[in-house]
Parts: C-alpha cells; sequence; structure tokens
C-alpha cells in the first residue's frame, strides 16, 4: 500500500513539482534573476492592493465617503448625490449586500490581477493557470479531495459556530429559500473561481519562476488571514487546503480544479446548514 501511494504522489505531484523546481533553478541561475525581478514585485504589491480593496470595499457603506466626495470634485453636487444614493440602494438589503461583496471579490481576486497580466506582463490568462487543458486526466484526485471533504463538511455543520455564519444569506423559513437566495449562491461560487484565480493562479503561477514550489507556501499567509474572521476550525483548515490546492495548481497548471473542489465545500456547507435548521421541506 504504501508503494502504491507513493507512485500516484509521484505521478500527480511529485514528477510536476519536480518540473517546476528544475525550471526554477534555472531561472535564478540566469542573467535575467540577477536583475530587478519586476514580475514578482509586481505580483506581490497587486496581491496587497487587491487585498486591501476586498478588506475595506467589500460593504457598500465603506466607499459611500470616499466615492461620494470623489464624484463631486470631478462632477459636482449632482454626481455626488448620484453615487451616494445608487450606494445605499446596494445597502438595502441582504441580498444586495452579499451580491456587492461578491461582485467586490471578483473585481478584486480577478479583475484587477487579470488586468496586470494582459495589459502589464502582455501574458495570457491561461499561463495563470486559467486553462483547462489536461485538467480532466487526474479526476481521480479531485474525487479523493471530495471524499475526505464531504463528512467534514458536513460534521462542521452541526456546530453552533458554523451555524451561526452559513449561509451567509440569513433564512427564518423554508419559504425563504428561493430565486433570490439561489441568485446569490450562483454569485457566491463566482467569487470563489475569482479566489482560486487571485491564490492559486496569480499569486502561484506569478511566482513560481521566482520561489519555486514555496510559491505555494507563500501564497498560504495571506490566504489563511482572509479566515481570520471565521471559525476557528475552517480557519485552521484553510492552511491545509490552500497549500493542498496550491500544489494540485502547481502541477496541473489550473485552478479549475481548486474553483470546482471550492464551490463543492461551499454549497455543501450552506446544504448541511439549511439542513440541519429544517430550512429545505
Amino acid at each position: 500500500m504504501p508503494r502504491f501511494l507513493f507512485r500516484l504522489w509521484e505521478r500527480w505531484f511529485g514528477e510536476p513539482v519536480r518540473k517546476v523546481e528544475a525550471e526554477s533553478l534555472a531561472y535564478r541561475m540566469s542573467e535575467a534573476a540577477r536583475r530587478p525581478d519586476y514580475r514578482t514585485i509586481t505580483v506581490l504589491l497587486t496581491a496587497a492592493v487587491c487585498l486591501t480593496g476586498q478588506n475595506y470595499f467589500a460593504a457598500p457603506e465603506h466607499l459611500e465617503p470616499i466615492a461620494g466626495p470623489a464624484a463631486g470634485l470631478v462632477a459636482g453636487p449632482a454626481a455626488e448625490a448620484t453615487v451616494r444614493r445608487t450606494l445605499l440602494e446596494w445597502n438595502a438589503d441582504q441580498a444586495s449586500i452579499l451580491t456587492w461583496a461578491g461582485l467586490t471579490a471578483v473585481v478584486c481576486y480577478a479583475v484587477i490581477p487579470g488586468l496586470v497580466i494582459r495589459w502589464g506582463f502582455g501574458g495570457r490568462l491561461t499561463d495563470f493557470g486559467f486553462g483547462v487543458r489536461g485538467v480532466a486526466a487526474d479526476w481521480p484526485v479531485y474525487l479523493a479531495f471530495a471524499a475526505v471533504m464531504a463528512p467534514l463538511v458536513w460534521m462542521c455543520s452541526g456546530s453552533e459556530r458554523f451555524q451561526a455564519v452559513y449561509p451567509f444569506y440569513r433564512v427564518n423559513s423554508p419559504a425563504e429559500v428561493g430565486g433570490t437566495f439561489l441568485r446569490w449562491e450562483l454569485v457566491y461560487a463566482l467569487q470563489f473561481v475569482g479566489l482560486e484565480f487571485f491564490f492559486r493562479g496569480f499569486l502561484v503561477h506569478g511566482t513560481k519562476h521566482r520561489f519555486g514550489v514555496y510559491a505555494v507556501f507563500v501564497m498560504a499567509v495571506p490566504y489563511c488571514m482572509i479566515h481570520f474572521h471565521k471559525p476557528l476550525a475552517e480557519c485552521v483548515g484553510s492552511i491545509v487546503a490552500g497549500v493542498a490546492l496550491g500544489l494540485v495548481s502547481l502541477a496541473t497548471r489550473s485552478i479549475w480544479p481548486g474553483a470546482v473542489l471550492h464551490i463543492f465545500v461551499a454549497w455543501g456547507m450552506d446544504l448541511s446548514c439549511l439542513l440541519r435548521r429544517g430550512m429545505l421541506g
């Protein structure tokens, strides 16, 4: 059995990781590595800016004191009033508030890094993990992840701490699990695509030439930190999941396995919490 597991590790992770390490070593020994590595600097500073934006502007009322006066300076009092009114409308109910947060995540985690890749680096999104070629070949790995996570999700969903957090869209009766709730769940899934692109794509593939496999562990630090407001078990689990999904992205050169698994866990947690509260029937 240990030999079989070793062969699996070599097939799915060992060989790809050694290839990444060899490419990184070749870069670090090249003439280019003796000059400032503006790509790594740009990736890390962009990440800092995007994480700051995601933290401070994920709620409409946080943007209003800045966007309102800025619109007034550029286009006058009428524009300021329009911006303030629009932001207040986004803050009117939980569906709007959560949708704003989800779209902010997409902008900070995907749109801004994507623009940096295309306009700053002149690169392709597929070089940063957005491609799907060859991903399906490693389906047993993803199935194993799902098999491990499913019972953990169900077990955690029974705790009071998780029940207090999930789902983010709070419902008080089965009748409220309708179209608006489902639309939020789609936005929820979309933000995980952005999140995976940011952490397992932009950060990992944007710095692997400099750090090799250690780019995964560099990424795991801010990834853990965005979970500080979550239950302790989830925050600790994010360290393990961040490293595991980072290795999967490094091996497959794609963020999509991580995105699908992340959505599977997120939807599974929401569904499990609702089932335990008797909200689905």
